[in-house]
């Protein structure tokens, strides 16, 4: 267990420096911690470094501990951060206050190493508790992909990074070629199997850990290929539409064939992710339209 908890990293915000050594001495040798004297250093490293949890003093000189978690809340890089209150308070209503603006818990001072724990543990047991919560809701449960909706966050990300660093990205549309035939012919279960075939070959001719492959839909599926032009979207389709071929399907000797479309751009303000995704589609049909088995790149 300890050593899963090695990845956690835990900001501690105290205008008192021998707060900080205490919950540092305490933390440590779970817990990777960052510390801040003062609000508004809490605030910055907290944007650039994205802490699984914060421990916040609520008396400090510069911006209040209730103020600082005011801002996080109001920052959609640092809302979902939980925040435990650390003070000497006892006032009901400033629990109820802390409570109020979004505060998970409080650890009150003089600080006691197992409550300290106790409830730093806690939050963060709830925080991996979420985290895979939101993981299996983007997995497609049949292929062990990327689901649509995950799929989408990620083009997102994506489109932004690449319209910054002004680089070029690709996404292939694919799609099994007459697969209600073969749904119809071997039935849903050897269908079921070709999915997951496919979804298989993808992991295994996709290279580049920042390949996403994904299930679109149906027997539709997508992948998006980050810092790539058109001339290496259209090898990495080929790999794939070859392999698929020559791959047979889980408990038979029977193979599938798909259709690709490709579309690489360098997105710009003027451009819109839905034509990027529209124009890959259109070279799908293209695919189709022209025998299947094969890979076209959009026009």
């Amino acid at each position: 267990m300890k050593k899963m908890e090695k990845k956690f990293k835990i900001l501690i915000v105290d205008d008192e420096r021998s707060n900080i050594l205490t919950l540092n001495h305490i933390l440590k040798p779970t817990y990777q911690t960052l510390a801040a004297i003062d609000g508004k250093t809490a605030l910055a490293i907290a944007k650039e470094n994205t802490p699984d949890l914060i421990l916040l003093d609520v008396i400090m000189p510069d911006i209040s501990g209730f103020e600082v978690l005011a801002e996080l809340k109001h920052n959609d890089h640092t809302r979902r951060i939980p925040v435990v209150f650390i003070t000497g308070l006892d006032s009901i209503e400033d629990e109820e206050k802390g409570f109020a603006l979004g505060a998970a818990d409080y650890i009150t001072k003089p600080f006691h190493s197992a409550i300290v724990n106790a409830r730093v543990k806690m939050q963060l047991q709830m925080v991996e508790y979420v985290r895979t919560i939101e993981r299996l809701s983007r997995i497609d449960m049949l292929t062990d992909l990327t689901n649509r909706r995950g799929f989408d966050e990620q083009l997102i990300l994506e489109w932004q990074r690449a319209k910054r660093e002004q680089e070029p990205l690709s996404i292939l549309m694919i799609d099994i070629d007459k697969f209600k035939n073969y749904n119809d012919t071997y039935g849903h279960l050897k269908g079921d199997a070709c999915l997951q075939t496919l979804a298989a070959t993808l992991k295994q001719t996709l290279k580049r850990g920042t390949d996403m492959a994904a299930r679109w839909g149906g027997e539709e599926f997508a992948v998006l290929l980050q810092n790539t032009d058109i001339n290496g979207a259209m090898s990495v389709a080929e790999n794939i539409r070859a392999n698929v071929e020559k791959t047979p399907i889980f408990g038979s000797d029977i193979s599938v064939t798909v259709s690709i479309g490709v579309k690489a751009i360098i997105p710009t303000e003027s451009d819109a992710m839905d034509d990027f995704i529209n124009a890959a589609d259109k070279a799908l049909y293209c695919a189709k339209d022209l025998g299947r088995n094969r890979v076209c790149p959009a026009m």
